[in-house]
């Protein structure tokens, strides 16, 4: 069964800061295309949610991650009917660190 994928604020915040790194680095249409693939990874999840690793270390629930391209890490939660992408995150970024600011 198909679930809905919802993206949180801090994952939108996240989205849009790398479109403009990436866009500053390498121009608007390659900063584009990689957001688009970061989306449809997400978007996904609405038929496997359970995917990734189950990451009760960094906070109660049903956190989740999975990497993307090796560069980015996204952060999500299953919910009963519902797949919360809760952040997007590029590099080596600290996870604690960046749940902690959410």
């Amino acid at each position: 069964m198909a679930v809905e994928v919802r993206f949180r604020p801090g994952a939108r915040t996240d989205l849009f800061d790398l479109y403009t790194y990436i866009a500053a680095q390498s121009g608007r249409e390659r900063a584009g295309s990689y957001i688009e693939r970061i989306e449809a990874a997400c978007m996904r999840l609405t038929h496997f949610p359970e995917r990734g690793t189950r990451r009760d270390d960094l906070g109660p629930g049903l956190l989740r991650t999975v990497g993307f391209e090796r560069r980015a890490t996204i952060v999500f939660r299953v919910e009963k009917d519902a797949v919360d992408i809760v952040r997007i995150l590029y590099g080596g970024r600290d996870l604690e660190m960046a749940l902690r600011d959410t």
